[in-house]
């Protein structure tokens, strides 16, 4: 991804979070800031503490990621780019660590269950802890041989730990997917000859089968939905839907299929257009 005028860039988290893995994946040269919150990652960027931020959206194993949906709309950040990360799980232990010592393991909520297959062979008490990072900090500090962590690499890297064994997780296919934010609303890109996602959130009005007719423009206009979510506020009374496509804001036929939304719809929010990633044409997600 082009960063030439990007310096720094937030993540929720602890530094060797699979977050912050993913934002140097993605912009290796930037700087990453550790936030502790998703809020507090927008934050950062409105407040120009950094000039990116990377939310984890969804992940292949775990589903939607709580509270990222609700904070979208409100977070005032527009969306520039995605980014998918194939979670590669160690087990770590501090240095002289042996498998066969270890009692405990602690991390993140989702990891302990995406590497229930090791945990239960070597018959491990299993602890959560905020995120992978956190997991990886304690036992360093603890220096106790039998407690082991969960993490990234680059956890071990940045804690001082010992890989014990390497792609532990159950499933080969775990991947999550992380949007891409900045502070600056002129940023749809020039379009190319290359495919796009666009992004918006949409309340539809009070009208019989509104929801099949704000839809219906994107059938007819040939747009494929690439994703389409609904989660309803604090009092339960209004659903909110947000919505990936594939195109350009630019291509007449995704401007048409909007317009026609428009009509149906009381509340339509463009989040961002971005390039697809490559991942999707690996895994046949293809974006034509």
């Amino acid at each position: 991804m082009k960063s030439s005028h990007y310096k720094s860039i937030a993540f929720q988290g602890m530094a060797g979070a699979y977050s912050d893995l993913a934002c140097r994946m993605a912009y290796p040269e930037l700087e990453t800031v550790p936030c502790v919150s998703f809020d507090a990652a927008f934050r950062a960027v409105r407040e120009k503490k950094a000039d990116l931020a990377m939310i984890p959206v969804d992940n292949s194993l775990a589903g939607r990621v709580a509270d990222v949906h609700h904070l979208i709309p409100s977070g005032r950040l527009y969306i520039i780019g995605e980014h998918f990360q194939k979670i590669h799980h160690c087990l770590l232990g501090i240095p002289g660590a042996r498998l066969d010592d270890l009692t405990d393991i602690h991390s993140h909520v989702h990891a302990l269950p995406q590497c229930k297959k090791i945990i239960e062979s070597l018959g491990l008490v299993s602890h959560v802890v905020a995120d992978t990072a956190k997991g990886a900090s304690d036992i360093r500090k603890w220096a106790d041989p039998t407690q082991a962590a969960i993490g990234s690499e680059l956890a071990a890297d940045i804690y001082g730990l010992v890989i014990l064994k390497k792609d532990i997780q159950d499933a080969a296919h775990n991947t999550t997917r992380f949007l891409i934010f900045s502070g600056n609303n002129d940023v749809v890109p020039h379009r190319e000859n290359r495919p796009y996602i666009t992004s918006f959130v949409f309340e539809v009005r009070n009208i019989p089968a509104a929801l099949y007719k704000a839809l219906g423009g994107f059938a007819t206009n040939g747009v494929q939905m690439a994703k389409l979510e609904s989660y309803v506020g604090k009092h339960f009374n209004v659903a909110t839907f947000y919505a990936d496509v594939e195109g350009h804001i630019d291509e007449r036929p995704l401007q048409l299929a909007m317009e026609e939304l428009q009509f149906f719809a009381k509340r339509v929010e463009l989040l961002g257009t971005y390039p697809a990633h490559s991942f999707r044409e690996t895994t046949g997600n293809s974006v034509n």
